[in-house]
């Protein structure tokens, strides 16, 4: 029995090692880590992380920085901007947007609550407040052009990360508004129409929209400062060779903010642009989102060997309750083609549909998880016409009760670790822009609306998963990277189609007529590669442990559900 609780001891083991190595490096050099609740001008509570660095004193007040990440993130995916800035010495406040995080509802709302953070910031007595600097990234950028346009002289200087002055969301840039900024855009940007009314990303300089906020007529020369910070007027574009969310995890995108703010505000350390320490922060968070992964099965594991869960376990092939033969040859060739491809092939036209019939209410009120319930429910509708067509095999009947008990167990124990690690570490489980978050009260609620759909989802596709392919007899590697590519490699085709056209070619392939749908939808799409393979591995493990799909299936339909609500946006109140 100790034995079966090996896998729980490594993922613990590994949240541990990861945390610290985070904890360590966000707060390298005496930074302090606070997390914050504050209410805003409308009496709404808003969520952030502030840091503060060790010279940072109401006698001796620092300049300060209002950090905030893009759409259907949260204040951790600016993490290594915020750690580099309090590095410097500059009071960091890493802002959720209203309707992301821990902020509330409904996102979009006062100005994404970019004007609330930056009072904030400047109520705080350690803070300089003739030194403040914006940094915003993609739809942040539009939060903190809302607090340049709401408080105009509290401010000094901004960056805008692949972002934009003017429509849709932000007023139009002048010259003289607003003041003193950098604009991050990069070469591989995927919303250059959006963002800049140009067809491609590296035609930004031709831009008139650009031209407007430079003050010019004429290409704008990358690298070049424009106007005289004395009085607000500067400008600067940086075009680094990247993507719109690479510019996260970006050391090139990161410099080039801490060298506009080096220009810009006065009272911050001096330290070379390249001397950035916050990719260690990234592994950790990695490493530990990997040992929940494993601290979720190894505690399913071990919870096996009780004995309420005794008819969980796999019986013996020799009573004949398990002959099941997966499908071979062209069967197995055709089964494994349909379930790659029709995920990715649907992908883009569910989210359409979700998009258009299944906005967001008070009873389904989030967008993005609105148009993958959507993806979710035609896919399994998919899966269930398939069903008559793949191998048969015996029933394991009577299994519910205790598949549902495990598989909440399990997932509980993960969601305690997550919390522990954000207790003593103030940290997510995550990687980029793959991250799993502690849910609000809020969000508690909204999870279980959106639970038993997705669950459901889980059931047949994972019941299809192992009809087809899983067999107790195949080697283990094997059959782990088979239902790995099965339930990944459409995604995974789709992203390199996608962004081998926007390499070759400076922009993605467009079967919809919308200049924001299609790149916020290939984004999004990133997540379901390694979500999925976390999936399959959860799913297979428990199949060879019981030869039942179900209680895969149950935790694989609690971590998604929990993965999507807590980490994307909730557009109305709730």
């Amino acid at each position: 029995m100790r034995g079966r609780w090996t896998l729980a001891i490594v993922g613990v083991v590994l949240i541990v090692a990861g945390g610290l190595l985070a904890h360590l490096t966000q707060t390298a050099g005496g930074v302090r880590i606070d997390d914050v609740r504050f209410k805003g001008a409308k009496g709404n509570t808003m969520s952030a992380l502030l840091y503060v660095p060790p010279n940072a004193t109401p006698q001796i007040p620092a300049p300060g920085i209002l950090a905030v990440h893009g759409y259907i993130n949260s204040r951790e995916t600016q993490d290594g901007f915020a750690i580099e800035f309090a590095r410097r010495g500059y009071v960091v406040l890493a802002l959720d947007q209203t309707g992301h995080g821990y902020s509330d509802p409904p996102s979009f709302a006062n100005g994404f609550g970019g004007p609330d953070g930056l009072a904030y910031l400047r109520s705080l007595p350690f803070v300089d407040k003739e030194n403040i600097g914006l940094e915003g990234h993609s739809m942040g950028g539009w939060t903190v052009l809302a607090a340049a346009a709401a408080q105009p002289n509290d401010y000094k200087s901004m960056v805008l990360e692949g972002s934009s002055t003017g429509k849709p969301f932000a007023a139009e840039g002048t010259a003289s508004w607003p003041r003193n900024t950098a604009l991050v855009f990069a070469q591989y940007e995927e919303f250059p129409e959006l963002m800049w009314g140009v067809d491609l990303a590296r035609d930004v300089t031709m831009s008139p929209k650009l031209w407007a906020l430079f003050g010019t007529q004429g290409a704008i020369e990358p690298g070049k400062v424009y106007g005289d910070p004395a009085n607000g007027s500067a400008r600067v574009l940086y075009t680094p060779a990247m993507t719109h969310p690479a510019e996260h995890i970006s050391h090139e995108a990161i410099g080039d903010s801490l060298d506009w703010f080096a220009k810009t505000l006065k009272g911050g350390t001096p330290r070379p642009v390249d001397d950035q320490i916050w990719f260690r922060k990234e592994i950790g968070t990695l490493i530990a989102l990997l040992g929940f992964v494993a601290l979720v099965i190894g505690t399913f594991d071990g919870l096996l060997e009780a004995p309420m869960f005794s008819r969980l376990r796999l019986p013996a092939v020799a009573d004949g309750t398990m002959p099941h033969e997966a499908a071979k040859g062209r069967r197995w060739t055709a089964a494994f083609t349909l379930s790659a491809l029709i995920p990715a092939l649907t992908y883009y036209p569910a989210l359409a549909l979700g998009g258009t019939f299944v906005t967001p209410s008070a009873f389904l009120p989030q967008g993005i998880t609105n148009q993958i319930l959507v993806w979710a429910i035609i896919n399994g509708l998919i899966t269930l016409a398939l069903m008559w067509f793949v191998p048969k095999r015996a029933s394991r009947a009577g299994l519910i009760g205790q598949s549902v008990v495990i598989a909440v167990a399990s997932v509980a124990v993960g969601y305690a670790a997550l919390w522990l690690a954000d207790l003593a570490f103030k940290i997510d489980f995550r990687f980029w822009i793959v991250a799993l978050k502690l849910m609000s009260a809020k969000q508690f609620l909204i999870f279980l609306i959106y639970l038993i759909p997705f669950t459901a989802f889980f059931v047949v596709a994972l019941h299809m998963l192992h009809r087809n392919f899983s067999t107790m007899g195949a080697p283990r590697a094997a059959l782990y990277l088979t239902n790995i590519l099965a339930l990944t490699l459409g995604f995974i085709v789709l992203l390199v189609l996608q962004y081998g056209t926007l390499w070759l070619t400076g922009k993605l392939f467009n079967p919809i007529p919308d200049p924001g749908f299609v790149p916020l939808s290939t984004i999004v799409a990133i997540q379901f590669v390694p979500l999925l393979a976390i999936v399959a591995v959860i799913a297979t493990f428990t199949w060879r442990r019981t030869g039942s799909s179900l209680p895969g299936a149950l935790i694989a339909g609690l971590f998604v559900t929990w993965y999507i609500v807590a980490g994307t946006a909730t557009q109305v109140p709730f």
